[in-house]
């Protein structure tokens, strides 16, 4: 497997457009466009659409607009992940082939009522690093002739992975070595240098779902080593995110890019920003006549909390 560092730096900026990209948006989209031409490297936008639902084409017309009113230049033709849906299903096939994802058919209702009531008898139900509720895993011992007659019915279903199971295959190949990536930022409890992975504390992780023909766990490791992106800079929110990362790329004999996780864009009160809370987007800075220098002399002080 090549080393990163023996091959040009690839640095990519991967937003969804299921929103307007907002400050923290583009604190990122700067800083990776800027890491690559200093080392003489490759800059490429990712459009991460595989929420058919959510993701809208109004909104990625938005990013393009954006990102150059920043000032920003990348590689064409853009890679949309829509674009791409039987590439990921054809890693998703091998990974049930080797008996490591499997047809999952409980729903979130059904889910969230199960962790109610467990943890409304005393219980502690597992949680990951997000703070959501590990999906259950009795179905891992479902009887595959009735899981196959229910997915030729038409039930709705994902496939999820088996931690466990995948866990002891990558042991296998990674023959005695450990689990761990390269930091060169920093976690959101300081961890830097050599980062141990900690995939389990996911537990089974959706890879497709009804609505979406692949998970981002699953799209973004592929899409990364399909670009040859050698350098993923992202925000410290997902950090953990990438012990599933590294799992995935030992057990589908992916290249280890390196990792840079730097500090988040929060409000006053201290919430990241997020489409989602409606945070102001670029575009209503820009409307306001605030230009893309001043955004940039903000981002090289460092001040990530803005007033």
């Amino acid at each position: 497997m090549d080393s990163p560092l023996s091959k040009q730096a690839v640095f990519r900026f991967a937003p969804s457009p299921n929103g307007l990209l907002h400050l923290g948006h583009a604190y990122s989209a700067i800083l990776n466009h800027n890491l690559a031409m200093a080392a003489d490297g490759r800059f490429l936008l990712r459009i991460e659409d595989i929420d058919t639902v959510r993701c809208r084409p109004e909104f990625e017309g938005a990013i393009y607009r954006d990102l150059h009113w920043l000032g920003l230049e990348w590689e064409r033709p853009v890679r949309r992940q829509s674009e791409h849906f039987p590439f990921y299903q054809r890693a998703l096939d091998e990974l049930i082939e080797r008996a490591l994802a499997y047809p999952t058919f409980l729903s979130r209702g059904e889910v969230r009522e199960r962790v109610a009531t467990f943890e409304a008898s005393g219980g502690i139900w597992p949680r990951d690093p997000d703070g959501a509720p590990c999906y259950p895993t009795e179905e891992r011992r479902l009887d595959p002739a009735l899981a196959l007659n229910w997915i030729a019915e038409g039930r709705q279903h994902a496939w999820r992975l088996d931690m466990d199971a995948a866990i002891e295959a990558a042991k296998v190949k990674l023959d005695g070595r450990s689990l761990e990536w390269s930091e060169a930022g920093m976690g959101p409890d300081g961890e830097t240098g050599l980062v141990s992975a900690q995939p389990e504390r996911w537990g089974d992780v959706i890879l497709s779902r009804p609505d979406s023909p692949s998970s981002y766990h699953l799209s973004v490791t592929l899409d990364d080593a399909a670009q040859a992106v050698t350098h993923i800079v992202r925000g410290q929110d997902l950090f953990h995110a990438t012990s599933v990362h590294r799992l995935l790329q030992v057990l589908l004999d992916l290249p280890q890019p390196l990792y840079r996780h730097h500090g988040l864009v929060r409000g006053a009160e201290g919430r990241k920003l997020s489409k989602s809370n409606m945070d102001t987007g670029i575009a209503a800075y820009r409307d306001k006549g605030l230009l893309p220098a001043d955004l940039r002399a903000l981002f090289a002080r460092d001040c990530l909390v803005l007033d």
